[in-house]
């Protein structure tokens, strides 16, 4: 078994990816190689928040040698919602016109959907923005680091069910890692999956979040094998 490092390592390989994504001509194995805008996208960002973000460390010990207590922040939005009800995000929306830029649009978002004090947080960088093709918008994922933690909560029960913090490790044990497959007008479409289990109950990570933190692992090789043909239903649509 791998000797574990620090959490603190996860955070110098997160700004490395981010750095490098900085650069010109990055090319980040596909998912990560970002997208154009095209007619009538709308810009929106999220805010990709790790760090030692509670007492609670996952009870396995990754492959990657990366540090059991190492977290990453999700939601659950309001089952009521019209866009993505019910599913499973990271913390974002559209950036406004009083946003200075998608790093301010993300922090923002994040502080009114859970409560975080952005104080704490700090920013890494945006990684290329990536296609949200069924809602037309242009999603710019910004990584962070949670140096000072603050507590979060669901500040408005109208827009999320539940705030978590998910151990990275647990999302990375190939157990908890499937496929997703979204069967809708006669087309298919096929994804990653995780399962999440926390006191608030179970949760099924997928879809657009899913994408881009399986990306994200796999940029970093941080993944593990996982079983390819494993189907995860979807929850009721």
């Amino acid at each position: 078994m791998p000797l574990e490092t620090p959490a603190t390592g996860a955070r110098e390989q997160l700004a490395a990816l981010a750095a490098r994504a900085a650069r010109p001509g990055f090319a980040g194995g596909g998912l990560l190689d970002g997208s154009e805008a095209g007619p009538g996208t709308r810009a929106a960002a999220v805010l990709v928040l790790f760090g030692i973000l509670d007492d609670r460390p996952s009870d396995r010990a990754p492959e990657a040698a990366l540090s059991r207590d190492l977290d990453v922040l999700l939601l659950a939005r309001a089952a009521t919602l019209r866009s993505h009800p019910g599913q499973v995000g990271l913390p974002g929306g559209r950036v406004d016109p009083g946003d200075e830029d998608v790093v301010a649009a993300a922090l923002r978002e994040a502080r009114e959907e859970t409560g975080l004090d952005t104080a704490g947080v700090e920013v890494l960088g945006p990684l290329p923005p990536l296609p949200l093709e069924y809602s037309r918008h242009l999603v710019t994922p910004v990584l962070a680091w949670w140096r000072r933690p603050s507590p979060v909560r669901v500040v408005d029960v109208a827009e999320s069910a539940a705030v978590f913090r998910a151990p990275v490790a647990d999302l990375l044990a190939p157990a908890n890692r499937g496929v997703t497959v979204l069967r809708r007008d006669g087309a298919e479409w096929r994804g990653p999956g995780f399962v999440v289990r926390q006191d608030a109950g179970e949760f099924l990570v997928w879809g657009f979040t899913a994408m881009l933190l399986d990306g994200l692992f796999t940029e970093l090789g941080w993944t593990e094998d996982w079983d390819l043909d494993r189907e995860l239903p979807l929850p009721p649509q």
